[in-house]
């Protein structure tokens, strides 16, 4: 019987004989094992191709288009991209989408890496407080947008009376296009307990015989945090840092709700109109879904090209446990 070697085999060393029954059976286990994966991954698989890839296909075809949402669409190529060019609208929702995302994004992070620290270092009362941080994460975003309203109303808001306990008079929050977008800001803080606890599981990652060693070569507290905590945690803060990001620039349910989603144009604040509430309003107010389409895909090249420049950078700033 002819026999043959086979390199690769988990358990079979290289150069050992195999006969041509054994790799065919091998062969036959692997397509199998294939089948049986295919058929576990089918259920997310049919749904990742219907409700995620075809509606992109769609939707680049329609921002070729002029479609509103009535008639069939009418091809239009390249139109509606130059039409937002055109558009004063744009530069403005882009600037305040951008202005709100440098704020909001770091400010977060800082927030929830020191919440993080502070459930590290606790001794009592965790799993409490770990569920007190992530509740906030689960009121709907509309509710939140009727909350900011009430608390930072310029007049009656309580973080103004706040404010005025320490002789500080508070801006007008949600009049002011200035103050609109910090108001913004502050009220996503509300969110942050998600995060922190991400944060908190890359802490308790972290080795402790590390810190012994730091101690013992004479590091402090925050010399220790700097050359030990950040690098080992700095994968986790990288995801969390490219996943804010992108939320934050479709930043759309707390301001719609606040500002645009009373259908009066008298309640409306420039300043928190953002880029994804441009859109909708162009897609289901003026029923112009080619356009709105448009604007979508250049969104998404944006914050592929954000997400692009973030990844370049990490990789002088983020360290894996695997590299040498």
């Amino acid at each position: 019987m002819s026999v043959s070697t086979i390199e690769g085999v988990p358990g079979v060393s290289p150069g050992t004989p195999v006969s041509p029954e054994k790799r065919r059976l091998r062969l036959t286990t692997k397509r199998r094992n294939l089948i049986a994966a295919m058929l576990f991954i089918s259920p997310w698989l049919f749904g990742f191709l219907v409700f995620t890839v075809w509606p992109m296909i769609y939707s680049f075809y329609l921002s070729l288009t002029n479609f509103d949402n009535i008639n069939a669409p009418r091809f239009v190529g390249l139109e509606n991209y130059q039409r937002m060019m055109e558009d004063p609208r744009i530069p403005r929702t882009l600037s305040n989408t951008f202005q709100f995302a440098i704020m909001s994004v770091p400010l977060s992070l800082i927030v929830a890496l020191l919440l993080a620290l502070l459930l590290h270092k606790a001794t009592m009362g965790t799993g409490f407080f770990r569920t007190t941080f992530f509740l906030p994460r689960m009121t709907p975003p509309v509710a939140v947008g009727v909350l900011f309203l009430l608390l930072f109303n310029g007049h009656q808001g309580l973080i103004n009376q706040l404010l005025g306990l320490f002789g500080v008079n508070g801006p007008n929050w949600t009049v002011d296009p200035f103050w609109v977008r910090p108001g913004l800001v502050l009220m996503s803080l509300w969110t942050v307990g998600g995060t922190s606890l991400i944060l908190l599981a890359a802490l308790k990652d972290v080795p402790k015989e590390l810190y012994e060693s730091a101690r013992v070569d004479g590091a402090g507290a925050l010399r220790q945090f700097w050359s030990v905590t950040l690098p080992l945690i700095s994968p986790q803060i990288f995801f969390v840092f490219i996943v804010n990001t992108i939320g934050a620039l479709q930043t759309f349910s707390e301001a719609y709700t606040a500002f645009f989603g009373g259908g009066a144009d008298a309640f409306r604040n420039e300043g928190a109109l953002f880029y994804s509430i441009h859109l909708f309003e162009m897609a289901f107010r003026n029923f112009r879904m080619g356009y709105a389409s448009a604007m979508a895909w250049v969104l998404f090249v944006i914050i592929m090209i954000i997400t692009g420049i973030q990844w370049a950078v990490s990789k002088r700033m983020v360290f894996y446990s695997g590299d040498s």
